[in-house]
């Protein structure tokens, strides 16, 4: 439980950077014409939506590394018995990635943030524009859920956490805690915009950045480290050593 409340908390400290980064769809939503309870509904569709996505692309993440660690000739135990082969390399990659994430959220290694968010999320917010004209009332769950695939480095960082997890639920886990811990800034987004100003998001975000570098240290550890350095990593990790 410590596992994923600390997900849950690197998700609501990264909804200062969600604010950066889709803050303007969520005001781009404004207010229903139907009064206070419709406008609320059409924010929680929204968020809804948002979270279905990471949720799903947490199980796709927990099952494509569940298949990679059950390949037949990736599954040859080290002699210790603890993690095999293809569970050291998985969490390796996946922790080095997260580490990369965390670094841009410091500032560092803008240049991959910059093709992370540019390979096609400038398409694909404007695609996005469309849906808001839509009366629809099921809309705003629908711009939710394709607001979610947005080229985002929060949403890679806590995919590859998911991934390392070798297993579709606790995947889908992952993603559901961290899209829970961002769901109160968003769903607050007129009022937080207001109060909260440039200097307290980036603070925000470096809080972001510290979680996600924390994981990633410890899925690295899970991959590099001997097998009785594990059972510490497993116990705040939330896998078994």
């Amino acid at each position: 439980m410590i596992y994923y409340l600390v997900i849950f908390a690197a998700g609501f400290a990264g909804s200062f950077h969600c604010i950066g980064m889709c803050g303007g769809f969520a005001c781009a939503l404004g207010r229903d014409q139907r009064g206070g309870g419709a406008t609320i509904l059409r924010h929680l569709l929204y968020n809804t939506g948002r979270l279905t996505t990471y949720c799903f692309l947490g199980g796709l993440a927990g099952a494509i590394g569940q298949v990679i660690c059950t390949t037949q000739g990736l599954t040859a135990p080290l002699l210790n018995g603890s993690l095999d082969i293809a569970q050291r390399i998985l969490a390796t990659v996946a922790g080095l990635l997260m580490i990369a994430m965390a670094l841009q959220f410091f500032g560092l290694l803008q240049v991959f943030h910059r093709l992370a968010i540019g390979f096609g999320g400038s398409t694909f917010a404007l695609s996005l524009r469309g849906l808001l004209a839509a009366r629809s009332s099921a809309a705003p769950l629908a711009f939710g859920v394709f607001n979610g695939f947005l080229p985002c480095p929060l949403v890679y960082a806590f995919a590859a956490q998911a991934a390392s997890t070798a297993g579709a639920l606790p995947g889908f886990l992952v993603m559901a805690w961290f899209g829970l811990g961002t769901f109160p800034a968003m769903l607050m987004m007129g009022g937080v915009g207001r109060i909260l100003g440039p200097a307290w998001r980036r603070r925000g975000v470096r809080l972001a950045g510290g979680f996600i570098l924390l994981l990633g240290l410890i899925t690295l550890g899970r991959g590099l480290l001997p097998s009785d350095a594990h059972i510490g990593l497993a116990w705040l990790g939330g896998h078994p050593a």
